[in-house]
């Protein structure tokens, strides 16, 4: 990895961390357990992710079905995972070090109970300033929901249809201040997409499938996952 120039980086990657029940139920725990080994996982990608200069990393938390369908125990206990996860990442050296922005992008408001709720704005509140690197957390999204969303900002600002361009929708977006996203990762052996997972942003993105469990996947498998970036080139449809 150290052979890679930074400009030959993806700018802006997502990781959709797949897998962490089915980890856990191959190993005879209870779902939420694959979590708790999700959210430590997700530190040492995140680590990594900084060390290498990857600019803007964003991960999918949970869809609004996660929280809703899922069985009450199982959707309380990741809310505790986040909670703990949370608070910890406001205390991370690395944030501070590495000026690190972090953004929750979703319907958690809506979700979440107050007290997390109040951690996630902490997370915000502290690091507003920072501008070297972007961390997004989706939580509670459904990209289905933000293209609906996005529609009814544009009619309710009155924009007549023929000035409607690609720029009115990219402002509308709960993600207009993100850049286009370079590389999606999902892991969990399923390739597939997810409830128009930021469905905008992708459209010229590369793909990569891993066949690890989510927190199988670690950061070697994150570095093999870039360094698959970087052969490839971006072409852009040319």
């Amino acid at each position: 990895m150290s052979n890679i120039e930074k400009n030959s980086l993806p700018k802006h990657v997502v990781i959709i961390p797949d897998g962490n029940r089915r980890w856990a139920k191959k190993r005879g725990m209870e779902p939420w357990e694959g979590h708790i080994f999700g959210a430590k996982n997700t530190e040492e990608l995140l680590r990594k992710a900084l060390k290498m200069g990857i600019g803007c990393l964003s991960m999918w938390g949970s869809s609004r079905e996660n929280l809703e369908k899922r069985p009450l125990l199982e959707s309380r206990a990741l809310l505790n995972v986040y909670e703990e996860y949370f608070t910890k990442l406001l205390k991370s050296d690395d944030i501070h070090e590495y000026k690190v922005k972090i953004n929750f992008i979703g319907n958690w408001e809506q979700q979440f109970p107050k007290s997390l709720k109040k951690i996630l704005h902490d997370c915000v509140d502290a690091t507003k300033d920072y501008s070297e690197h972007i961390l997004n957390f989706f939580l509670a999204y459904s990209g289905d929901d933000e293209m609906v969303q996005t529609i009814k900002n544009i009619v309710k600002k009155e924009i007549p249809a023929d000035s409607i361009s690609e720029k009115t929708i990219k402002e509308n977006l709960m993600t207009k201040d993100l850049p286009a996203v370079d590389y999606m990762i999902r892991t969990g052996g399923e390739p597939h997409l997810s409830t128009g997972f930021m469905m905008w942003d992708t459209a010229n993105a590369q793909l990569y499938f891993s066949e690890k469990y989510y927190p199988d996947f670690g950061v070697v498998e994150l570095e093999a996952a870039i360094e698959d970036f970087v052969r490839r080139g971006r072409r852009l449809g040319a």
